[in-house]
């Protein structure tokens, strides 16, 4: 079908448009953006007629008159919210139909666009064609559906954008972003049994007072008792004195006349580092403000693990991570020996004592110190490594249990750190009892292993101190676990055993007589100091481990996990990872995008020859 197309008709509808735009959002009210808005109806008007001419009905002329009408439709809505009503002296549909307000200011805009994007695309398919005697009507049609397709799909992008919004979901996908309120925390603001205050001081508009507001507002539909406001320190001086706040950037969390600031710059930029441990430092000063401090004791003076690296030691086997996660529950941390009264009796404000690996027997006095803490209902941590099982023999047996002085081994779920066969000696544990020492890892069992390091068994002794307490086995190994008694990391069935060993223990002492103060006494212990140490405790599941049984011991089994962290975690790889990343990324992914080129060119160069 031979006919002449020009771009005229779409000019005059672009033209036209634009000039209701500007008598509408541009030119002020009165005749002039009366009169731009009637002269572009009037060229929309021209355009629709000139397009049916030109069209002479036949199936590709009529996609652009079709568009053209579906803009005016999209008009007709426009003005029919305000503009029209007026005119004819009515009240707008905002006053009398509301929610048809609401819908056609959400529709027309869709409307419009759904007229725009695809004239663009059938205007420049008619462009391709320009020279040809003929106009291709598939080729039209492809193009209007391709505009339509495009407009339908960001539409319905757009809803469920809006209504993900309305609804308070929320999804980032982004590489920076505010870590998420943890169910730790959560948990935490849930079970607060006085009200508690977070005011943000932050100007209006802040892209950091954004991105706090959507962290404090998910814990606060946790709770009653949780509130969050938000402060200009600029317009509302006085409270920010009040709250002993000179300048914006701070948050503040107030349980009565206890506060706790956090400092957040108001730049995004700036505010990064803070945002990524946000979960972290919030939950902090929330345990700060809900209760007081308490102090943590770890005994020292027989050679045991320390929160400090000493000289010609492995830095690895510090307890410097255990010590940063301590400071996150809000807990003091003090060491405790003879030099600090060990020796007569344990301090009154002890909620919690440790003992990581002792390499020497600790003196009988320390050890009935420790055993009267607990019977009085003291908690203790207890983590003894199987060679040097008799320098905590005796605090162990207070306890009603024993360790083996042989280490376990296993050659199907261990720790692949070098990939010798000394691995063997670093066993997976994952098979975890209900216990609620342990409310998060037996949620995921499996999922979540924890590693030992040359751990020993532990068992009930054979005699029963007085009183007595109960002992629950609540970690134990893979079933084919075996005793290494030769150390050789292989399984001889003649003289060793595979099974599965208990690796912890939850020991327990009911309240004894009438005291009302009284606690029940727990015990936590371990049959490997290293699941404690800075190299395995970065293990996701070693760092839950501890934190659950810190909890327990401490009283708090309702909370359970670690809060949110977005910080980067180092990639670390041995030499020969490296080496095998480097050669992979210069020379074998290169090689083997050339290599595919290759092929693909010479099979295409087959078919052409064969042609």
């Amino acid at each position: 079908m031979a006919i002449t197309h020009t771009k005229l008709p779409s000019v005059a509808y672009a033209a036209g448009l634009a000039a209701i735009y500007l008598g509408e959002r541009v030119v002020e009210p009165g005749r002039t953006g009366a009169a731009c808005t009637l002269l572009g109806l009037g060229a929309i008007a021209v355009a629709l007629v000139l397009a049916l001419r030109q069209g002479q009905g036949r199936p590709a002329g009529r996609a652009l008159p079709a568009l053209y009408g579906v803009g005016l439709a999209a008009l007709a809505m426009h003005f029919s919210r305000g503009a029209l009503p007026s005119l004819l002296g009515r009240p707008t549909l905002a006053a009398s139909f509301p929610r048809l307000d609401t819908a056609l200011a959400a529709l027309w805009p869709a409307v419009m666009f759904a007229s725009l994007l695809p004239v663009l695309l059938v205007e420049l398919s008619l462009a391709a064609m320009a020279r040809s005697p003929l106009v291709d009507a598939r080729r039209v049609r492809a193009a209007l559906l391709s505009g339509l397709g495009i407009v339908f799909a960001l539409v319905f992008g757009f809803a469920i954008v809006f209504v993900a919004a309305e609804i308070g979901w929320k999804a980032d996908l982004s590489f920076f972003r505010t870590a998420r309120a943890s169910a730790t925390t959560k948990q935490l603001v849930a079970a607060l049994d006085a009200p508690v205050e977070a005011t943000l001081f932050y100007p209006p508009g802040n892209e950091v007072a954004e991105e706090l507001a959507g962290y404090f507002a998910e814990l606060a539909r946790g709770s009653g008792k949780f509130t969050v406001t938000r402060v200009d320190q600029a317009v509302d001086p006085a409270r920010a004195k009040a709250l002993g706040v000179s300048s914006n950037g701070v948050v503040v969390i107030a349980r009565g006349e206890v506060r706790e600031q956090l400092q957040i710059p108001l730049k995004l930029e700036s505010a990064r580092s803070k945002l990524r441990v946000l979960d972290q430092d919030v939950h902090k000063r929330i345990l700060a403000v809900a209760r007081g401090k308490r102090t943590i004791y770890l005994v020292q003076g027989h050679e045991e693990r320390s929160f400090t690296v000493r000289q010609d030691a492995n830095p690895d086997g510090s307890l410097s991570k255990l010590k940063e996660l301590l400071t996150m529950q809000n807990l003091e941390t003090r060491e405790l020996g003879m030099a600090q009264g060990l020796g007569n009796e344990v301090p009154t404000d002890a909620a919690l004592v440790m003992v990581v690996g002792p390499q020497r027997p600790m003196l009988a006095e320390e050890t009935a110190a420790l055993a009267r803490y607990f019977q009085r209902g003291g908690r203790l941590l207890v983590a003894v490594d199987p060679e040097a099982a008799t320098a905590g023999a005796p605090l162990l047996a207070a306890l009603s249990l024993e360790i083996s002085s042989t280490p376990l081994a296993n050659d199907r779920m261990y720790w692949a750190r070098t990939h010798q066969k000394a691995d063997r000696a670093g066993i997976a544990a994952a098979s975890y009892s209900s216990h609620p020492a342990l409310a998060t890892l037996a949620q995921f069992g499996t999922q979540l292993p924890v590693v030992l390091l040359r751990a020993g068994a532990l068992s009930k002794t054979k005699v029963t101190p007085a009183p007595a307490p109960k002992v629950d086995f609540i970690v134990k190994t893979d079933a084919g676990t075996w005793d290494d008694k030769n150390g050789n990391l292989d399984f001889d069935a003649d003289r060793e055993e595979r099974k599965a060993y208990a690796v912890a223990a939850a020991v327990t002492l009911p309240k004894s007589g009438t005291d009302k103060t009284a606690t029940e006494a727990r015990a936590f212990v371990l049959g490997d100091s290293d699941t404690l140490s800075d190299l395995i405790i970065v293990n996701r599941a070693n760092a839950v481990f501890v934190i659950d049984a810190l909890r327990w011991l401490l009283g708090e089994p309702e909370v359970a996990g670690p809060p949110n962290s977005e910080e980067d975690v180092p990639v670390r790889h041995t030499r020969k990872q490296d080496a095998v990343w480097f050669y992979a990324s210069v020379f074998a992914a290169p090689g083997a995008v050339l290599l595919a080129g290759w092929v693909v060119t010479r099979k295409r160069r087959k078919r052409e020859v064969k042609a």
